[in-house]
């Protein structure tokens, strides 16, 4: 299998609404999730994805940033590979191609947050050298 990663056009990035519902921990309006994603395409972000030839296999969100104690960073946010593709090393390749991706744009680090009941992806991005620094905590207004 040959697969592609490449920048997602802002024009195009409603496709990756059927990715993205798949992710979530819960199940949002279409609609609704369509509006904030058209609202991060005009913010600090890129989506990147995975082609399998021309079908969209896999995404990533990346938002671009400095913090005090990481310099220029990039956050990957909803990571998403279908399940009929993962545990055959694409994850591993994807990640790769995104250090490249944000060291060409001048990045010092990557981080992101992944759901504490998705034990899974823990070990991979432990397996990846990332290291735990905090918590992550969320409260609605």
């Amino acid at each position: 299998m040959s697969f592609v990663f490449k920048q997602i056009p802002q024009e195009e990035i409603e496709i990756i609404l059927p990715l993205v519902q798949k992710l979530t921990n819960y199940k949002y309006p279409d609609e609704l999730l369509l509006g904030r994603i058209r609202e991060m395409a005009g913010q600090n972000y890129e989506c990147v994805g995975i082609y399998d030839g021309d079908k969209l296999i896999g995404c990533s969100g990346l938002w671009f940033m400095t913090r005090h104690y990481a310099g220029k960073s990039v956050e990957a946010d909803h990571v998403y590979i279908e399940e009929d593709y993962r545990s055959k090393g694409l994850g591993k390749k994807f990640f790769q191609w995104i250090y490249e991706y944000a060291k060409n744009k001048g990045c010092e680090a990557v981080e992101l947050n992944t759901y504490v009941n998705n034990h899974p992806s823990h070990k991979f991005y432990y397996n990846e050298g990332f290291a735990i620094y905090g918590y992550h905590f969320f409260k609605k207004l």
